[in-house]
C-alpha cells in the first residue's frame, strides 16, 4: 500500500488528515516540521507528501524548495489556511501538485491524494 507522508507542526491536523486517509488503508507517517519531513523523504521514501506552509524550523515553502533543488520528484500536495492567491502561486511554482484550503473537506482530501497515487502508479 502507498505511504503518504503528514507535514504539520499542529497535531489536530496531522490527527484528523490520518483519519480521513486511514480509511483508504495507506500507511501514515508524521513530521512536524519541513526539516523533518526532509528526513522522512529520505529515509522512507514517501509516494505522497501533505503539507502545511506556516511551520517552524522549515516552513512548506523551504521544503518544497528543498525538494525541488534535490530533484526530489514525490507530489506534494499543500494543506494550508493561507487562501491568499499567492501563497497558492509560490506553492505551484515550487512544485506543488494541488494546493487544498484548511481546513480539508474529507472528500476533497481523500480526492486529491487518490488522483496523485493513481497517477504515480
Amino acid at each position: 500500500m502507498a505511504m503518504v507522508l503528514i507535514i504539520d507542526d499542529a497535531a489536530f491536523s496531522r490527527r484528523m488528515i490520518r483519519k480521513f486517509l486511514q480509511i483508504d488503508g495507506y500507511e501514515i507517517i508524521e513530521a512536524t516540521n519541513g526539516r523533518e519531513g526532509l528526513e522522512m523523504v529520505y529515509n522512507h521514501k514517501p509516494n505522497c507528501v501533505l503539507a502545511d506552509l506556516l511551520m517552524p524550523d522549515m516552513n512548506g515553502f523551504e521544503f518544497l524548495k528543498a525538494m525541488q533543488d534535490k530533484e526530489l520528484k514525490i507530489p506534494t500536495i499543500i494543506i494550508s489556511a493561507d487562501i491568499q492567491d499567492g501563497a497558492r502561486n509560490q506553492s505551484y511554482s515550487l512544485g506543488a501538485v494541488n494546493f487544498i484550503n484548511k481546513p480539508p473537506k474529507e472528500n476533497e482530501l481523500r480526492k486529491a491524494v487518490q488522483e496523485v497515487l493513481n497517477t504515480k502508479e
